[in-house]
This record gives structure tokens, sequence and C-alpha cells, in this order.
């Protein structure tokens, strides 16, 4: 069976929140839900995330993304629909459940406006470069920020 992609609401929080503890552990289960209410649920109408579901009704992976009005690397329009972060168990990958989420999110931003679908990964993080490649992003640069306190 397909997997189900719907639009994460109040009902998902603790899988949502257990799925995001799993790609970001620096911040507790507790954060990501305040997260959750903050960005997600406020119907800003700024922010989207689909969950995906499988055939026992688990969510078994999730994909965020917002509506970015400051300049996005590599894009030219405003806004650009930024995908913030996508994540499958790793039990349920190789199913093509990031690519029905990253395509729910492609549609939402297509709904919207939008004609540049942005996103980021860390330098060292293959893994995701990867997994952009594969969803059809193409590399725009490479960035080191630097900071100094003042």
């Amino acid at each position: 069976m397909e997997s189900i992609i719907e639009i994460g609401t109040i009902k998902d929080v603790e899988s949502w929140a257990e799925l995001r503890v799993a790609l970001w552990p620096h911040h507790s289960l507790e954060d990501h839900r305040a997260e959750l209410g903050r960005a997600f649920l406020s119907e800003s109408g700024e922010a989207v995330a689909f969950i995906a579901r499988n055939a026992a009704n688990e969510a078994v992976g999730f994909a965020e993304a917002t509506l970015r009005h400051d300049y996005v690397n590599g894009c030219s329009s405003s806004p650009v629909l930024f995908l913030e972060g996508i994540y499958v168990r790793p039990v349920d990958r190789r199913k093509g459940i990031a690519r029905l989420l990253c395509n729910a999110v492609a549609d939402w931003g297509k709904s919207l406006g939008c004609v540049d679908f942005g996103s980021d990964a860390l330098l060292e993080n293959s893994a995701s470069h990867a997994l952009h490649t594969a969803l059809g992003f193409e590399e725009t640069q490479r960035v080191v920020f630097f900071r100094k306190p003042l």
C-alpha cells in the first residue's frame, strides 16, 4: 500500500515531535512540541508540514516548509518555498516516501505562486546532498559562515 500524505495537525504533534527528535536530537521532545505550535500549527499561512503514514496509520516521516521572503541562495524570486526539514524513519526509506512528501510541499508552494524551491544541508551531510539530488534539487553554492563576537 502506498503511503498516505496529509497536512500535519494538532493530532499529529506527539508522533511528529518524536520524528523531529530523530532528525534533530540536539533539541528535546518538549522543545519540538513547542516549535510545532509556534511555527507549523499557528495558521500563519507562511509554513506547512506534511506527515507520511503507513498502512497501519503510523507516522513514518514528515516534511516541513516555509515561505521565505528574504534572499535564498541560488534563487531570484520571492517568496521562495523553502524545505526546512524532511525525515523518513530508516526502516521506511527507499520506498518513495520522501519524494511524496517533497511533491506535496512543492504543490503547496506552487498553489501560492512560488517559482523557486530552496533547501540547504550541512556541508558534511553527504546523505542529505544525495537525497536532495534524487529529489530533483540542484546544488547552487557552498558556503561557510563565520561569526565574531563583539
